[in-house]
């Protein structure tokens, strides 16, 4: 089963995290690609010199997950024609122990599965409150699924249909390539088994600001691309961060500048949804301290969300080619 599997492995600079990945990927598998983004650690040299596939990808052109992941899959598919599956992992993950396998036997048997994804957790969680965020990001249930994260078994010939990632688009490709995948008559399943611990590696609320800019970007191009279809595809998710970052301030100075200050009661829709959210997470078994500080920021977010959607309508005023927002730097 395991040669029907190539695993494709992207990074930029992960250092010391790349070669956890990298080893765990080998103990599981033998069809391997890893694709460099710009590196300048010794990432390459490292891959290439534990007998790993190893590309990088022209930096004249901007750099995106999507290209590098592509770029990985066709190489595979084409040098190991016979690949049936293609697992993808971000160079700051490790592989948990006999994922492939049972990756693999899933989608062999569930044959309108286009990608199966297993749990997943943040390795140092206690490390920081924005790995802590991250960890309780990953505990979402077991089931049939709209999108998934970046880490995930796909079939190939799904894959292939509908064209692999949008090269162009700098966040949230997954669950863009998971909307074309639905859209084409797939399944998304999450599976109650281990699949990889995830390093984050936030510790300062500069590097969460720009991993939320960064989801507001995804959210608007997401919305740009997909957004007047059917399902209406990142629409409720940018008009959120529109309703809570600017239209609920907005109200409250204009009313207090003009009317009465009195509108400053407008703001205590903010504690109201803060609980609101809190009760939800209680709901999911949150440790109640968790759930307090989580909902916190699920309130805050909306700014940097917005800033990200402001970044992406920009760029496409001004007519120029989206560029990935790092947070890890």
């Amino acid at each position: 089963m395991v040669n029907h599997i190539g695993v494709v492995v992207i990074g930029r600079n992960e250092g010391e995290r790349l070669k956890v990945c990298l080893q765990s990927v080998c103990r599981q598998a033998t069809r391997i690609v890893y694709v460099d983004s710009g590196s300048t650690d010794k990432s390459l040299s490292y891959a290439i010199s534990i007998g790993v596939h190893a590309l990088s990808l022209d930096m004249n052109r901007p750099f995106t997950a999507g290209r590098a992941r592509n770029k990985g899959f066709f190489f595979l598919t084409k040098k190991y024609p016979e690949l049936s599956y293609v697992q993808f992992i971000d160079g700051d993950c490790e592989l948990l122990p006999h994922w492939i396998r049972l990756a693999g036997q899933e989608l062999s048997v569930h044959q309108t599965w286009a990608i199966v994804a297993g749990t997943v957790q943040e390795r140092y969680p206690g490390d920081s409150v924005y790995n802590m965020l991250c960890d309780i990001e990953w505990n979402v249930p077991a089931g049939e699924v709209m999108a998934c994260g970046g880490i995930f078994m796909i079939r190939a010939s799904a894959f292939v249909d509908i064209g692999g990632f949008d090269p162009s688009v700098i966040a949230g490709e997954e669950p863009e390539l998971c909307y074309r995948l639905r859209r084409a008559g797939w399944k998304i399943h999450r599976v109650n088994i281990p699949m990889a611990l995830h390093d984050a590696a936030m510790t300062k609320f500069s590097q969460w600001w720009k991993r939320v800019v960064r989801g507001g970007h995804a959210y608007a191009q997401g919305c740009f691309l997909h957004g007047r279809e059917q399902e209406h595809f990142r629409v409720r998710e940018c008009a959120r961060a529109w309703l809570w970052g600017l239209a609920v301030p907005l109200v409250a100075l204009g009313g207090v500048l003009y009317i009465s200050r009195w509108y400053l009661m407008v703001l205590l829709i903010y504690p109201l949804q803060f609980f609101r959210n809190y009760s939800g997470l209680r709901l999911r078994n949150i440790e109640k301290g968790l759930a307090f500080i989580y909902a916190f920021f699920m309130i805050i977010d909306k700014w940097p969300q917005l800033w990200g959607q402001l970044i992406f309508i920009k760029t496409r005023m001004m007519r120029k080619t989206s560029t990935i927002i790092e947070h890890k730097q």
